[in-house]
């Protein structure tokens, strides 16, 4: 009971001492390692945070259920996107790919065929995230996968904080009273998913459901939340999650 009494600011301040602890007590040495390398503390400014925009693409949205077929990552900071260290991998999941799924990604039988399992990528995949803030579009789909898939292969969850961009858009758009008062005058929400995030910032539209240009749009997009609502020296620790 104690832990739900937390406020979400105490929530916040508690992932520098989750991590510690992990780095303490888990076995296995590729998640030892990432562990041991995530030393960003809560009042560090986001214009110094070491910065890797993140995107999955899934066999469907139930992690208990589905499996990860492709991931994208792009290290950045609020000044530059590294686009020359961007890393992607094709992977195999461990459960049936969808009919269905195929249509969104277009990531065929026949490339997940001879893909590697996401247990043969992990090692370059913690070390291309260790000592960075990921920053995804819906976390909702990337922790909760990362977490299933890593206790499927090591028996070992891994958890870690994210800063959210549709989470610092619906903190904007999705207030109860700003809802309540658009539903009384018959409005639809706000939409606050990727594509309608960007556009409310002026951003040029790319290609979605490919993790790679995904990964880009919400780097891209976070630069522009934190120039338009939030300032360089805003701690990390008002925007992870």
């Amino acid at each position: 009971m104690r832990g739900l009494l937390l406020t979400r600011r105490q929530k916040r301040a508690s992932w520098p001492g989750y991590m510690a602890l992990r780095a303490n007590t888990v076995k296995d040495a590729r998640l030892k390692r990432f562990y041991d390398n995530s030393q960003l503390t809560p009042d560090t400014p986001i214009s110094e945070a070491p910065l890797v925009a993140m995107d999955m693409e899934t066999t469907g949205l139930d992690a208990s259920r589905h499996g990860i077929v492709s991931v994208g990552l792009i290290p950045f900071n609020l000044k530059r996107i590294r686009l020359a260290e961007k890393r992607y991998w094709v992977v195999r999941p461990r459960r049936e790919l969808l009919r269905e799924s195929v249509v969104f990604h277009h990531i065929t039988h026949s490339e997940i065929a001879s893909a590697p399992d996401l247990d043969d990528i992990l090692d370059e995949l913690l070390a291309c995230l260790a000592g960075r803030i990921a920053v995804v579009h819906f976390r909702h789909i990337e922790r909760p996968f990362l977490d299933h898939a890593l206790r499927e292969r090591t028996k070992e969850s891994l958890m870690f904080p994210m800063i959210d961009t549709m989470q610092l858009e619906a903190r904007l758009h999705r207030r109860r009273r700003r809802i309540w008062v658009k539903r009384l005058l018959g409005l639809r929400p706000t939409s606050i998913r990727l594509q309608a995030s960007r556009e409310r910032y002026h951003l040029p539209a790319y290609q979605s459901h490919h993790a790679l240009s995904d990964a880009l749009a919400t780097a891209e997009l976070l630069q522009a939340q934190i120039a338009n609502r939030f300032r360089p020296e805003t701690p990390i620790g008002r925007l992870w999650s």
